[in-house]
């Protein structure tokens, strides 16, 4: 059964998959060339988070390849997505780490140490960046 891909928010959707292309390149091309077509074929990715029998939904949390220095500091990439199997529906709930993502689409971020940085939060996230670094450098 071929299934067609929805938005619960097609506007900010698109917004996080933008952000993604522009920081997370590998992520976004995972995404648009192996993981929308498996969905699109009835192949559901990543971990069953939540079903509800009632309602023949089932939703799903999928991890998108990310460099671990990134998921260290802001968490992983995920794409969230709910099934409806009686209408062939896949919708495409949201992608995460979401504050980021739409800080990044907002405005040009920065980056320290070859990571990107919020610049709502860049004192918190540069220590991040020291700690981790100085803790694999030991």
């Amino acid at each position: 059964m071929n299934y067609i891909l929805d938005y619960i928010n097609e506007n900010e959707y698109r917004k996080l998959e933008r952000a993604l292309k522009k920081y997370n390149m590998l992520a976004f091309k995972k995404l648009n060339f192996e993981y929308y077509p498996a969905l699109r074929n009835g192949k559901f990715l990543g971990e069953l988070i939540s079903s509800n029998k009632k309602a023949g939904t089932e939703t799903y949390e999928l991890r998108l390849p990310s460099d671990r220095m990134f998921a260290q500091v802001h968490g992983e990439c995920n794409l969230i997505y709910t099934v409806y199997k009686k209408e062939g529906t896949v919708m495409l709930n949201e992608l995460t780490p979401k504050e980021i993502l739409l800080e990044g689409h907002q405005k040009e971020l920065s980056t320290y140490k070859g990571i990107m940085i919020s610049s709502k939060n860049a004192s918190k996230d540069k220590f991040k960046i020291d700690l981790l670094t100085m803790l694999q450098d030991k």
